[in-house]
């Protein structure tokens, strides 16, 4: 796989080289070094987020079933789906800070481990209340671990690399949802009554466990840092460096402080971009499988085969685009039409999300906006912020853009509980990403993420 290059160089280590001789480096050399460090960590990461995503979404099919067990209406299944990010706003800034302090790889396994306990937790569930309790706990645990892992990879690669790199990560939402819809609905259909337990509890309790497991390797297996490696030899380690301080004209234009990020208009700009596209994401990932049944699908292993439809060909578009925009070099536009995509699909799901066939349609364009945003926008921030100013500013973007997470759901819910549908939080959805596209392709023009 043809890998990225190079961004913020951070912290060498004592008597580390700080440089390479550009002459004796073939680009075959670079390509190379960025393509072993790629199928070293991307993969692992890749498990990670596949997990967590699992873990943040498997509710959506969950509440299928103990909604009636606990006495959930929609417009409480939608606050307990938005309530999540309380925690993991207020606590996204201050783990992404600790990340700097502890390292990548510590935090990573806190993260894990924490969110795995809680998501076991939630089979313990007896009534709304403790719902919103566990979804609440469950933000705090996961605070951190996107923005966290975001840091983390542009400590690895530079920017030509970033949107190839983040797509591949990013990709574990679409796996997410291609895998966790058909295992959760093979459990819910076949679960029931083990050991005396509801479906529902051993679907939480199932989807808890390999988190936990896996935040236990990551402690091993991570490396904090390039310089930190074993598996790079020095010359490697001087490339990666040389690469990642080889950006044209960046350090004259980048912020390096986290005060003075605070204060660029453009950290805020990227927060409501941010914030747009979560609404796309909580249409396809908390509503996909009640939009499924409306469609007159009731069987929930089938709901679930169905509910992967969308992510799969979501996948296909993001890969697709992603490569576009590093060939052409280029954020902003693919960002507001994809965008404008997602918003698209949101609209044809508002109109004929009781037949079948504009269903899946109308959620599969919702995943390749969604999903291809995801990717492509990360690489936006890194074109004007550095060191703790990164880790702090894509922390700050990433708790802000998360309150549409939360307004987002709770919106939907009660729209869909007062007109009995989903059309009128799907129109909402598409008239937010219609701003969130607007706002990125005219205010980042003056060449930041062109």
């Amino acid at each position: 796989m043809k890998m990225p290059q190079g961004t913020l160089a951070e912290e060498r280590v004592a008597g580390m080289p700080s440089s390479v001789d550009t002459a004796a480096t073939a680009p075959a050399d670079v390509e190379r070094t960025f393509g072993r460090i790629a199928k070293r960590i991307i993969p692992f990461l890749f498990l990670c987020y596949v997990l967590n995503y699992i873990d943040r979404v498997n509710i959506s099919f969950a509440h299928l079933q103990f909604k009636t067990d606990i006495g959930l209406t929609e417009a409480a299944y939608g606050l307990g789906v938005g309530v999540f990010y309380i925690g993991y706003v207020l606590f996204e800034v201050p783990s992404n800070l600790l990340l700097r302090r502890i390292g990548p790889r510590r935090t990573i396994a806190r993260i894990m481990v924490l969110w795995g306990l809680v998501s076991i937790s939630m089979m313990l569930v007896r009534n709304p209340t403790q719902f919103y309790v566990a979804r609440i706990a469950l933000g705090v645990a996961e605070a951190g671990f996107f923005p966290g892992i975001i840091y983390y990879l542009t400590t690895w690669f530079p920017n030509r690399y970033r949107a190839r790199v983040l797509s591949a990560f990013v990709l574990g939402i679409a796996v997410a949802g291609i895998t966790g819809g058909p295992v959760s609905g093979w459990i819910l259909s076949n679960a029931e009554g083990w050991q005396a337990l509801h479906a529902w509890q051993w679907l939480f309790l199932l989807e808890g466990i390999p988190p936990v497991l896996v935040g236990v390797c990551a402690l091993w297996y991570l490396p904090d840092s390039p310089e930190t490696t074993k598996w790079l030899s020095a010359h490697e380690k001087a490339i990666v460096v040389r690469e990642l301080e080889a950006v044209p004209g960046s350090t004259s234009h980048q912020i390096s402080h986290f005060g003075a990020a605070l204060r660029n208009w453009r950290v805020y700009v990227c927060a409501f971009g941010y914030f747009t596209i979560t609404w796309a994401g909580s249409v396809l990932n908390f509503w996909a499988p009640s939009v499924i049944r409306q469609a007159g699908v009731a069987n929930p292993f089938h709901i679930g085969l169905l509910s992967a439809v969308p992510y799969f060909i979501g996948a296909i578009g993001m890969l697709a685009v992603s490569r576009h925009s590093d060939a052409r070099d280029e954020r902003r536009l693919h960002f507001a039409c994809c965008a404008l995509v997602s918003a698209l699909g949101a609209v044809l799901l508002g109109a004929a999300h009781s037949s079948f066939g504009p269903a899946i349609a109308g959620l599969a364009l919702v995943a390749i906006g969604y999903l291809t945003c995801t990717a492509i926008f990360w690489t936006i921030p890194a074109t004007f912020l550095s060191g703790t100013a990164s880790a702090g500013s894509i922390a700050l973007i990433s708790s802000i853009g998360q309150l549409g997470s939360l307004t987002a759901p709770t919106a939907i819910g009660s729209l869909t509980a007062v007109t009995h549908s989903i059309s009128a939080g799907s129109y909402l959805a598409a008239f937010v990403l219609t701003c969130g596209a607007t706002v990125i392709a005219v205010a980042m023009r003056n060449g930041v993420a062109k």
